[in-house]
């Protein structure tokens, strides 16, 4: 139940003055909700200094300045020449101009020898000092100042930053203050406000002071972060409550899979499994993940984890987010497994039910002991008490529900999700912290360099008669595009494309997109998959996990539209073969910097991880891949490379909380559950995955 204290903050935002029903769709669109407090984390993003100058000398140029002066000329202009309104003081004169601005207002407002009080941004013209359009104009004798500091806010249409401010200051009006959830040492140490008093201060500010915005900024940035750290530390110690089968190391059969592989694996991928290894032999359930990047060989490690579980007489579950990428893990799976005598079928929902039936009846026998599919796995009619291991593959493109579901097929399982998005540490940390972390930093040395090069779409002609050559050849070619019609961007279309390339290919040319049925999809990705036909033309459907080996072309077209770890994932669908393979990025000139940046680093490097930490600083945590993950946090006030500082702190003090206090009933307790409840909406999957174990 949630703290009473708290429901002021979880009114909904109809209820405040002026928000009325043709106002608040509008609000809900640029707040991202309709409650208090989705309004009141809509923070400032700067503050104006608006403070009265004594005189009008004292207005610096190419600054935003509140001064006063008397009338002393009105040129209303003719269109369209601008209207010039000339104030002076006792230092000088400033000029006033507006572009197509009401007569009448201007001779109402503007009146010869009347004081008026502007406020603006002051630019140099002609040696003079010049205010266009300002912001407010007041009449003295009539009107008070403007405030000292105005907040700035991101807007949207029908909202207007008077009434923005009129509803903020409504909703402030409605709370009391909350009992102090902070370290007490801590809060004086960063001379850090109450959290009531860091609102109001960020939101009607009654002096500019630029330190003080910060420190209360990073006030509400730490309770968000206290807030998600005490809701993992809770999982955490939810699921060490709970009792996972023992799954003891089985070294002959590891060496019996190891010694059967036709290269040798990687350092990474023996530390990783080393990590996973040991946590299975624990009767704690192991939540890990397996961070990689393109061709590290994670479902080498995902084998030896599902033998050792195996050996321990128990079923492992690999979900998978289509039924193409399912099969690919039944097809490795078995690959990997088969000289130790274990099986891996798949399960999927366009099996037939005597098929499907059969795979389970050989699941319950002993006869398989690995099921690879997609959501059809946690169906109600799919039975499998034996489920000791859970394996999530490409686990960002599930959410919470899809992993509890699963895992409730088994008493308490083991849980393994694999990331083929390498992100940097800080994100790890925010997006993950709820997980413990194996890394795999290097790639087997069978997997080909992939030659990176970019060109002008002007020469696309020119490049479609090379793949056709290529094909002629017997390799066979990825091409991306960005949309799937020709309204969207014109011949770069995936339909457009597809029949250009159909006419000049020797071959079939498939089609796959997100908007076709997932059979139509996984048609066509499984005949460019055995070889019947030779290109495949796509948009960024396919970005992850299809695996071709045959394959030694990409071509991405209009890559300037996308992010570096988006296409440096596109580019992971080639290099998995034997043969040398290529990535060419056409883009439409002119290329802006950042583009020009972006393709300058694909260019350079094919390191996953070095590729993201520049995606990051390039476009931030926020869509890192090109769109939101699922299930990735939606921070409010928390900047999880900005803010790393403030995230470790908050770790160690949920520790320290719920190490002293595992049921939260001390008054701290009581109010580090109403700092996590408040951000209850954005913390959920750890929530949840306090409820699942």
């Amino acid at each position: 139940m949630r703290d009473p204290a708290l429901f002021p903050l979880y009114a909904d935002i109809g209820a405040l003055p002026g928000v009325g029903l043709k106002i608040k769709p509008s609000l809900e669109r640029l707040i991202g909700g309709d409650k208090v407090l989705d309004l009141l984390f809509h923070l400032p993003v700067n503050w104006i200094d608006r403070r009265a100058r004594s005189t009008l000398a004292d207005a610096p140029f190419d600054e935003i300045a509140t001064v006063s002066g008397i009338v002393d000329a009105v040129n209303l202009g003719r269109p369209p020449a601008p209207a010039r309104i000339r104030i002076r003081d006792e230092t000088g004169f400033m000029t006033l101009v507006y572009f197509r601005a009401n007569a009448q207002w201007m001779q109402r407002t503007f009146k010869m020898g009347k004081p008026v009080m502007v406020s603006g941004r002051v630019e140099e013209y002609q040696g003079g000092r010049q205010m266009l359009h300002p912001d407010h104009v007041i009449d003295p004798e009539r009107e008070g100042p403007p405030p000292e500091v105005e907040p700035v806010y991101p807007m949207t249409a029908g909202i207007t930053p008077k009434g923005l401010r009129k509803y903020l200051a409504a909703a402030l009006d409605t709370l009391s203050d909350l009992p102090e959830w902070v370290d007490p040492h801590l809060l004086t140490k960063k001379e850090w406000p109450g959290f009531l008093a860091a609102l109001n201060l960020l939101h009607r500010p009654e002096a500019y002071d630029p330190d003080a915005f910060a420190r209360a900024r990073d006030r509400l940035a730490y309770d968000e972060a206290l807030a998600r750290e005490v809701a993992m530390e809770q999982a955490r110690q939810a699921r060490d409550r709970r009792a996972a089968p023992i799954l003891p190391k089985a070294l002959m059969i590891e060496r019996t899979i190891l010694e059967a592989l036709p290269f040798r694996p990687t350092k990474g991928q023996m530390a990783a499994f080393a990590e996973i290894s040991s946590e299975l032999n624990r009767p704690i359930p192991m939540r890990r993940m397996i961070q990689g990047d393109v061709g590290s060989g994670k479902t080498l490690v995902a084998a030896l984890a599902a033998a050792q579980a195996a050996a321990g007489g128990v079923v492992t579950a690999v979900m998978s987010p289509t039924e193409v990428l399912a099969r690919q893990q039944v097809e490795a799976m078995n690959r990997f497994l088969a000289p130790a005598g274990y099986r891996c079928a798949s399960l999927t929902g366009r099996d037939r039910a005597s098929v499907r039936e059969a795979t389970l009846k050989d699941v319950r026998k002993g006869r398989v002991q690995v099921l690879s599919g997609t959501q059809a796995l946690y169906q109600s009619d799919v039975e499998l008490p034996d489920l000791g291991l859970v394996i999530i593959d490409e686990q960002h493109r599930f959410g919470v529900a899809d992993r509890l579901k699963l895992s409730s097929k088994g008493g308490s399982p083991h849980m393994l999700v694999m990331s083929a998005t390498p992100i940097p540490r800080t994100l790890a940390l925010a997006f993950h912290g709820d997980l413990d972390i194996s890394i795999i930093a290097d790639k087997p040395a069978n997997r080909q360099e992939v030659t990176t090069r970019a060109a002008p779409d002007t020469r696309v002609e020119e490049v479609m008669e090379a793949v056709a050559n290529a094909v002629r050849r017997g390799e066979r070619a990825f091409w991306i595009c960005p949309t799937v019609d020709a309204e969207e961007s014109g011949d770069a279309s995936a339909t457009l494309r597809r029949e250009r390339l159909a006419e000049v290919a020797p071959t079939t040319v498939e089609l796959v997109h997100g908007r076709m049925s997932p059979a139509d999809r996984d048609g066509a990705l499984e005949r460019f998959r055995a070889g019947g036909s030779k290109v495949l033309v796509a948009t960024t459907v396919i970005e992850v996990g299809v695996d071709v080996p045959e394959a030694t072309i990409i071509v991405i077209e209009r890559a300037d539209k996308f992010g570096l770890a988006q296409l440096h994932q596109l580019r992971g669908r080639v290099g998995r073969g034997s043969k040398p393979s290529s990535c060419l990025l056409l883009y439409r000139a002119p290329l802006t910097d950042a583009g020009k940046e972006r393709l300058d680093i694909l260019r350079r490097t094919t390191d996953g991880f070095a590729i993201a930490e520049a995606d990051f600083n390039l476009r931030g945590a926020g869509d890192l891949l090109g769109l939101r993950q699922s299930g990735a946090p939606d921070f409010r006030v928390l900047d999880p490379v900005k803010d790393i500082d403030l995230i470790e702190v908050a770790r160690s003090d949920a520790k320290s909380i719920l190490m002293g206090d595992p049921r939260l009933a001390s008054d701290r307790g009581r109010a580090a559950r109403m700092v996590r409840d408040l951000y209850a909406p954005r913390i959920t999957s750890m929530i949840a995955d306090a409820r699942e174990d």
